[in-house]
């Protein structure tokens, strides 16, 4: 009963807040997570309320499922935007945009934190920064899809930040997969790169194939039903039939083999938008379901951001370090790549800056990174949660001021979002 009161709390102060945050002109998403930060075990969950709050972060890892089918909604609506028609002008670019913007993101954040490295040494290894560097890449996208949805965004920004957004997992995917696995040799001396590259990669393919397999079967099950609202719970169905498989993993030739949640749902929701004649208005009706989810996704999400880690100085002067140099990574490499795909002057501009959002796929690569390497994995684990903290807060709101600045959010519609 505990949980449901705490859900119930949850849903309901982080649709009031975003009453006050609407004042203050920020974006829903922002409230939510303010929401979550003030109902969690640094704040109201502290004093050991029942129902007023989160009392422990054990309790909120126990809404855990909710969080996982939220994402796997997102995820799914993001691959609705791989339509065929619409990648013919933008496919290329994102292509090279995904990769650009996060190699230059990793780059810079593995470049400024060597030079911190020179002056604290030991306290900041170099294995760990090759670590903290592929993490840099990951860009979440939760905040983003929210903020889009919440304003009604529509232009050539949108239209090609969505398909990059997409792309950001699976290109996160492999840079950590490099960098981890030569920070692990580095670290061990006997790690071999092979094995450690192994599993990501094929965690890639299996999520792709696992994800179209779905798709298609969706696709066709589909078909057999006439009610809107019965496909609607169809697609639910397959949404969260999708999270669970994701859970599974199993051992091929003694390398350990998952699935990404993130990319199973983004392949299953491109293969449905382009095998279903009628899957866009089917995808505007299971939007509109999946609300009150989502909302809770980002309130247990800001519940889940861990405030005392800013009480360590050493994370904080390194997550500094850190944020400023992934931004300026994802703000030059998209500027770059976005002149090179001859992008209009308005994605140049402003493209790198939608692109800051950082939070479930980060957070999944710091908790494997704490496992496996010991004190300095608790180390980059503080450094990405602050990172986090950072990205999660402010992130939104620049969204927003990108989208508007470009035009893509004009003021009628954004003044009347909900």
């Amino acid at each position: 009963m505990l949980e449901l009161l705490c859900v119930a709390t949850a849903l309901v102060v982080g649709l009031l807040m975003t009453r006050l945050m609407n004042h203050l002109h920020l974006p829903d998403v922002t409230a939510y997570l303010i929401a979550g930060v003030l109902l969690g075990p640094c704040c109201l969950g502290h004093f050991g309320l029942p129902g007023l709050g989160f009392n422990s972060f054990e309790m909120v890892s126990a809404l855990q499922p909710i969080s996982d089918v939220a994402l796997g909604f997102i995820a799914f609506a993001i691959g609705s935007e791989f339509r065929l028609s619409h990648l013919k002008s933008t496919g290329g670019a994102a292509v090279v945009i995904g990769i650009v913007q996060a190699v230059f993101a990793t780059v810079l954040v593995d470049v400024s934190l060597l030079v911190l490295h020179l002056f604290l040494g030991e306290k900041l290894p170099v294995p760990a920064v090759l670590t903290l560097g592929a993490i840099a890449a990951a860009t979440a996208p939760a905040a983003t899809l929210m903020v889009v949805r919440q304003y009604k965004a529509k232009g050539p920004l949108t239209d090609i930040l969505l398909p990059v957004v997409a792309l950001d997992d699976a290109v996160g995917l492999i840079l950590f997969a490099v960098s981890f696995g030569a920070a692990q040799a580095m670290r061990t001396g006997a790690a071999s790169l092979g094995t450690i590259l192994a599993a990501p990669l094929l965690e890639i393919v299996l999520s792709v194939v696992l994800g179209a397999a779905l798709g298609w079967c969706l696709t066709h099950v589909e078909r057999w039903f006439h009610s809107n609202r019965n496909r609607v719970g169809l697609i639910t169905g397959f949404i969260i039939l999708a999270v669970a498989l994701s859970m599974s993993s199993f051992s091929i030739a003694g390398v350990e083999v998952g699935f990404s949640s993130l990319l199973v749902c983004m392949m299953m929701g491109t293969v449905f938008c382009n095998m279903c004649a009628k899957s866009e208005d089917l995808m505007n009706r299971a939007d509109k379901w999946s609300a009150p989810l989502l909302t809770l996704f980002f309130v247990l999400s800001g519940a889940e951001l861990d405030l005392g880690i800013l009480a360590d100085a050493a994370v904080v002067a390194i997550g500094g370090v850190y944020i400023l140099a992934r931004s300026a990574g994802k703000y030059l490499g998209a500027r770059l790549s976005s002149g090179i795909t001859h992008r209009e002057p308005e994605v140049r501009r402003y493209l790198g800056i939608t692109l800051l959002p950082q939070a479930g796929v980060a957070l999944g690569m710091s908790v494997q990174v704490g496992e496996t390497m010991g004190e300095m994995g608790v180390m980059v684990r503080n450094v990405v949660l602050f990172g986090v903290l950072i990205y999660e807060l402010v992130g939104p709101s620049l969204t927003k001021l990108a989208l508007t600045a470009a035009g893509d959010i004009r003021p009628r519609e954004g003044a009347g979002a909900q």
